[in-house]
């Protein structure tokens, strides 16, 4: 499975190469600065086109041809026509959010059944997630023997992946901010996470999510 990525801004092809090959290990990405260099790859076969606005916006015919496969990377809540977008200008977590989101989106009957089979690799996080009580416990959606969370620590890894400060948690959770604090500690330590993004790649590699 081949995702091409057109950008001429380097920086945001690195970072968005790297979320997608974390998320879908087995897509093949390859960067492509300028649509010049995307028709020498003429012969290869693509499942989806992330592709800057500029470029989009210049070659609109050729990629309104690929209905489907090409999500445009725009900075901003900017929406085009008849168009999916990805919003590059804001933080790793929210990003993968979105790409999350456009799994979600991605089983549309206009989509094209390759596009369908690349998306339905995004492991996908329950859409709807309710209200999280003190007695709540979040499950993987298959077991592990050796999971790294305990069960406390799954329920405050997915409010934070679902964006809640730890205020916010403590009060779903009827625990102390400090109790917080501290799981979020040994999520990161245990996860060996940098950031929040890879707390949230972890949730949805794993599977875990509240049914």
């Amino acid at each position: 499975m081949r995702i091409a990525i057109v950008e001429a801004n380097i920086l945001a092809c690195i970072g968005l190469e790297r979320i997608l090959k974390q998320l879908i290990p087995i897509a093949e990405v390859e960067v492509c600065e300028s649509f010049e260099q995307l028709q020498q790859k003429e012969d290869q076969e693509y499942v989806h086109y992330f592709v800057s606005s500029r470029i989009y916006f210049e070659h609109t015919t050729y990629f309104r041809a690929m209905k489907g496969k090409s999500i445009i990377l725009v900075n901003g809540a900017m929406t085009i026509n008849g168009a999916q977008t990805l919003n590059v200008c804001q933080g790793e977590a929210a990003l993968i959010r979105g790409l999350i989101d456009l799994q979600r989106h991605g089983h549309s009957h206009e989509m094209p059944p390759e596009a369908r089979e690349f998306l339905s690799h995004v492991p996908a996080l329950s859409p709807h997630s309710p209200a999280l009580t003190s007695h709540a416990t979040a499950q993987p959606s298959n077991s592990h023997s050796n999971f790294l969370l305990s069960a406390r620590e799954m329920e405050v890894a997915l409010l934070l992946c679902q964006g809640y400060i730890n205020k916010e948690i403590a009060d779903r959770l009827n625990i102390s901010l400090a109790t917080v604090i501290t799981h979020r500690k040994n999520i990161m330590e245990k996860l060996g996470a940098r950031s929040l993004a890879d707390v949230i790649i972890y949730c949805v590699l794993n599977g875990i999510f509240l049914v």
